[in-house]
């Protein structure tokens, strides 16, 4: 869907990505911001370390999932970006205590 000319920008807000502020749209998705700065791959899986893409990019094959505010297997397609939020992509096995 093209977007309407007349509709004003989102804003902009400043999420915490591994430790560093990137500039994001209060629009974007988590995922989104990830495959903009990793690439698509930008996770690897609990077993084996394969990589792994966002697939559906609508909350239905779980290949999106990140640790977002400190808690890991988010839906990072799902979430939208909020000012201050700290993101970290998932590597590997993990455990929940």
């Amino acid at each position: 869907m093209l977007r309407d000319c007349t509709e004003p920008e989102s804003a902009a807000v400043t999420v915490m990505v591994e430790g560093r502020p990137v500039a994001a749209r209060s629009d974007e998705t988590v995922a989104a911001v990830l495959m903009r700065l990793f690439g698509a791959n930008y996770r690897t899986t609990s077993v084996g370390g394969v990589t792994r893409a966002p697939y559906c990019l609508m909350g239905v094959c779980f290949e999106c999932l990140a640790e977002v505010d400190g808690v890991p297997n988010r839906q990072a397609c799902l979430i939208t970006v909020s000012e201050g939020m700290a993101i970290v992509r998932q590597a590997g096995p993990v455990t929940v205590d």
